[in-house]
């Protein structure tokens, strides 16, 4: 049998680049259905699905705004609770500032080096105070006053125990320098400025049966040649 193709090469080169193209804008137009039943699908959710949960949550919360408003002196309800509730927390916090008196007198040398405070200034941000006043006995006098901040101590029992505790209540005591006058009646004093960092301890609510104690001078010696030497070169532990 024999078979003669009648048809030139080139005719057969252009039947089959028909054939693919037919199949691409086939493709092509099964991809643009494709898209826009997505975007459809997609406007319906968004216009129709979202929007009837939105309006949905809206009524919601009208309807729940309604129920409020319409209780008797909501405001005043809700601001009561509020304050109650921070009761515990603000009364926790709260500090006992009357012991700067009592931890002013404890720290005031006696006689010839007690000084005179003229004002007491305490910044609870930063756990600082600063002393400021003036001293007969010159600049001794100011050395032992700084002396025995550094060396008061805070007795006391935290809240909800037995065992008593005791910390350094003066820590970076730094005097800020101390100048020569004097007084209204002619005298000669010293003026100073001291400051220092107290511990927490000190001004605390937690803080029970507190009593300030002065260890500067443990041996009861307070003279000037004794107050003049750090207490660190002697050996407070009895050899042991």
């Amino acid at each position: 049998m024999i078979e003669i193709n009648l048809v030139p090469d080139i005719k057969q080169e252009l039947i089959k680049a028909q054939r693919i193209r037919a199949k691409v804008i086939l493709g092509s137009i099964l991809v643009g259905i494709v898209s826009i039943a997505t975007v459809v699908l997609l406007a319906v959710y968004i216009y129709g699905f979202q929007a009837l949960s939105n309006t949905n949550a809206d009524n919601t919360i009208t309807e729940q705004n309604d129920k409020l408003k319409s209780v008797t002196d909501l405001s005043k309800t809700l601001t009561i609770q509020n304050q109650l509730m921070l009761i515990s927390q603000l009364n926790g916090n709260r500090h006992i500032d009357s012991r700067i008196f009592d931890l002013m007198k404890a720290i005031n040398p006696p006689a010839p080096n007690d000084v005179i405070v003229s004002s007491v200034t305490v910044d609870s941000s930063t756990k600082t105070i600063v002393v400021e006043g003036q001293a007969l006995n010159s600049y001794a006098a100011v050395e032992v006053y700084k002396k025995t901040i550094e060396g008061a101590r805070l007795k006391f029992t935290p809240d909800g125990s037995t065992t008593q505790q005791t910390v350094t209540i003066a820590t970076n005591v730094n005097s800020n320098g101390t100048t020569h006058g004097e007084d209204t009646s002619g005298k000669t004093v010293s003026r100073f400025t001291i400051s220092f960092t107290y511990a927490d301890e000190l001004l605390s609510l937690n803080s029970k049966n507190a009593s300030i104690i002065i260890t500067t001078n443990p041996t009861g010696n307070v003279t000037d040649s004794y107050l003049g030497i750090p207490l660190d070169i002697f050996d407070t532990t009895g050899g042991k």
